[in-house]
């Protein structure tokens, strides 16, 4: 038997997943909307275990895949970028308008570019979600390495630390915390571009399998692909959560 404080965080949990489902149930049962429109949660429920017999596995795999491509690549370049932009004033004011203006434009705009120049295959769309990850990346990147305060540099020269030393154990410590945000944002904005990136010729995924259904009006279809998305990308997120605390365990120490 769990004990009272874990029953109550897990009750916790729970709790928001139980209020949304009566909500959704009762949308469809006010008549405001149209039952036809909206697939009660337990006929999702069960074309979920239907797919999950079929393509549904092999779809999650490539959407997955594709998702960890494509912010690997995006994130082992913003966490350079980032930090000289946000370490540099000078660079970043110079930067700085180039890569809003980059960052506003929406990837799926970007589709027909991305056809001409990489093709139908694997790799335009993992530009798309390269695309993505990266300015989202280095947006958070920059922005938090910019609020280090300088005082721990001068600190850590103070002490006699060269630059290898100030370098190793002040700035590497203290960018830590921004490369895991940038991380998460990237993951988040990545996901959130998937079905744009799987409008490419497509054959699997999960932004094909909603679209295959949108062809088909198979409205449980689609509830079962977004459903996912937004589980696996919550699965993520907390491993990341996870993770972020063991790194950063000592600032917590420090407060």
């Amino acid at each position: 038997m769990p004990s009272r404080p874990a029953a109550l965080r897990i009750l916790l949990i729970l709790a928001p997943w139980a209020l949304l489902l009566l909500l959704w149930y009762g949308v469809r049962a006010s008549g405001l909307v149209n039952p036809a429109l909206v697939p009660a949660p337990h006929q999702v429920a069960a074309k979920f275990a239907e797919l999950a017999r079929g393509r549904l596995p092999g779809d999650v795999w490539m959407s997955t895949q594709r998702v960890f491509i494509g912010v690997t690549l995006g994130t082992l370049l913003a966490v350079p970028v980032g930090f000289c932009l946000g370490w540099y004033k000078g660079l970043r004011s110079f930067v700085d308008p180039v890569i809003n203006f980059f960052r506003a434009l929406p990837p799926i705009a970007l589709i027909p570019l991305v056809i001409v120049y990489f093709g139908i295959g694997e790799a335009a769309k993992t530009v798309i979600l390269f695309y993505a990850s990266f300015f989202a990346g280095v947006i958070v990147m920059y922005e938090g390495i910019a609020q280090i305060s300088p005082i721990f540099v001068r600190v850590a020269r103070t002490l006699g630390a060269n630059d290898f030393e100030i370098f190793a154990k002040v700035i590497v410590p203290l960018t830590v915390p921004h490369i895991l945000t940038a991380v998460r944002v990237a993951l988040g904005v990545a996901w959130a571009t998937l079905v744009a990136s799987e409008l490419i010729a497509a054959q699997q995924g999960l932004g094909a399998l909603i679209q295959d259904a949108s062809s088909f009006f198979q409205l449980d279809i689609i509830y079962v692909g977004i459903i996912c998305i937004g589980f696996i990308a919550l699965v993520m997120d907390l491993l990341l959560r996870a993770l972020s605390r063991r790194l950063v365990a000592w600032q917590d120490r420090i407060a």
